[in-house]
């Protein structure tokens, strides 16, 4: 009999604490919401003919309409891939811009980076940090 009830609450604390780890994780997958939001790189800024590729356009989650897109005016963008020599002691790489208006009226906004964003990018995520604020 001890041996059995020994199993159950080791089973029911295996279980505590699993919920407890799961917990965890969603308060800090909360925490890291709050301070970005995701979105997707489209393409460049372009013309018919003239492509403008310091610009890019983003599509943020969530946000579907003008108003909405202006929120977002003056946020920092990034573009974080992995790259396969290691520099700094790390093979993450960043590319930062910044939302600089709406563009038409579906919630995508131009954003211009420091470099311009390499082709394969185009459908790669980006994270929309909700930095500077201005509330």
């Amino acid at each position: 009999m001890s041996v059995h009830d020994d199993s159950w609450t080791t089973a029911l604390n295996d279980c505590k604490t699993a919920k407890t780890d799961r917990r965890r994780i969603s308060d800090s997958m909360l925490m890291r919401r709050r301070r970005m939001r995701g979105g997707r790189h489209l393409s460049y800024q372009r013309g018919r003919h003239v492509v403008h590729p310091k610009t890019s356009l983003v599509k943020i989650e969530g946000v579907d309409d003008t108003a909405a897109a202006n929120f977002y005016l003056g946020k920092k963008v990034a573009y974080v891939y992995k790259a396969q020599t290691e520099k700094r002691g790390t093979k993450i790489r960043v590319i930062w811009g910044k939302v600089t208006r709406p563009h038409g009226n579906s919630g995508v906004v131009r954003a211009k980076f420091a470099t311009p964003l390499p082709a394969r990018s185009f459908g790669a995520s980006v994270r929309i940090m909700l930095y500077p604020s201005s509330i």
